[in-house]
């Protein structure tokens, strides 16, 4: 097994553009939380001209609503949401300098065109280990948007958060390149 690439934010462009497809990273640091909702008011904003409530520059977005915290957890189950919900805000977002995005799925040709440009990495977080997952979360806060509930703007403060590299800053696929030696004509 390949061993992990610690991570810690931010995540410049220097350093997405290092990552490959398929490797398997540890993220330390402060990462923002923010659904199909909170996109959709953001992009909204910005078309409007307003300023967004956080800077975006070298951050990373992951695709969460998470569950109710158990008393004394800072979250509840936190997995991964599909990220082709998020596509159609997506290249909006990453022009204002996001360089990472956790999430599950596969992504559009133009999502992927836009981080190709913008030095982005698509990270995908395992669908069914939310409670796995939450264990990395020492520290979540909404920033914006409270009233979304759990799709509200957050950050999170996580300690060896897993994830994978799907798709790498150079449009590499992860979901591609995995499934071919198993693949038969």
């Amino acid at each position: 097994m390949a061993e992990k690439i610690r991570i810690t934010t931010p995540l410049t462009e220097e350093k997405s553009r290092k990552l490959k497809a398929g490797d398997s990273v540890l993220i330390s640091g402060v990462i923002y939380s923010a659904r199909d909702a909170a996109h959709k008011v953001m992009t909204e904003a910005l078309a409007r001209g307003e300023k967004l409530p956080i800077d975006w520059h070298d951050q990373i977005v992951y695709y969460l609503g998470p569950t109710p915290a158990k008393p004394g957890d800072p979250i509840g189950s936190c997995g991964p949401t599909t990220a082709g919900r998020m596509d159609a805000y997506t290249p909006t977002m990453l022009e204002q300098g996001i360089k990472g995005m956790i999430g599950k799925g596969s992504r559009t040709p133009e999502v992927i065109e836009s981080m190709k440009k913008n030095g982005t990495t698509y990270f995908a977080a395992v669908g069914g280990a939310a409670a796995f997952i939450a264990k990395s979360v020492k520290k979540y806060e909404v920033i914006a948007y409270p009233e979304l509930g759990p799709e509200a703007l957050a950050a999170l403060t996580v300690e060896d958060f897993p994830a994978i590299v799907v798709i790498d800053s150079e449009g590499n696929n992860f979901y591609e390149i995995g499934q071919k030696p198993y693949r038969k004509l």
